[in-house]
């Protein structure tokens, strides 16, 4: 199946040209995962090798880029027998209603087991990684919460500052993939 999601995003999701990316920054690599992650193969598998990455019950990740990912993961669970609750956070708080950055089935964010007094913990869903910025946001969203979040999981590193990032955040970055791995011909 991995190399299967290769093979989609060679075809689907990477180009190379000049391009100026959403931090910013230029590159002769852009990845846009979205026309893999929104055909029901890509993302039957892209969830498959997410979900070996994610030891908790709640997946998150900020809108638009991990919408497709955080319902798959759930729905993939689901058919294996597992519940899985997912959480799409906003760019910023909704300006009517709730004014709830954070959709979905919010879990309580301590639980009480053996151990006494629990944090619940959450795997933030990623796209591709490049700065890190985007996963940031939406860690950050959650710890301000009260959510313990000690992990990202994203299909692509582009490999341009993320992981570092992520290490000075006190996270994990697990990748399916890196930049290198969609320019091998």
């Amino acid at each position: 199946m991995r190399e299967d999601l290769l093979q989609l995003l060679k075809k689907y999701a990477y180009r190379k040209g000049d391009f100026t990316l959403s931090s910013g920054k230029t590159s002769q690599h852009y990845v846009n995962c979205k026309p893999v992650t929104l055909r029901s193969d890509g993302l039957w598998i892209v969830s498959d090798l997410l979900l070996q990455h994610v030891d908790d019950d709640v997946v998150a990740g900020l809108t638009l880029g991990a919408d497709p990912l955080v319902s798959g993961a759930c729905c993939l669970a689901a058919a294996h027998g597992y519940k899985l609750r997912g959480l799409i956070i906003r760019k910023e708080p909704k300006g009517h209603g709730t004014a709830s950055q954070v959709e979905g089935p919010l879990p309580p964010v301590t639980t009480t087991g053996k151990g006494g007094v629990v944090k619940t913990k959450i795997t933030v869903l990623e796209d591709v990684v490049t700065t890190g910025g985007s996963a940031l946001k939406a860690v950050k969203v959650l710890r301000d919460l009260g959510y313990e979040v000690n992990r990202v999981v994203t299909i692509v590193d582009r490999q341009e500052g993320g992981r570092d990032a992520m290490i000075e955040a006190n996270l994990e970055l697990c990748s399916l993939f890196t930049i290198e791995d969609l320019c091998q011909e």
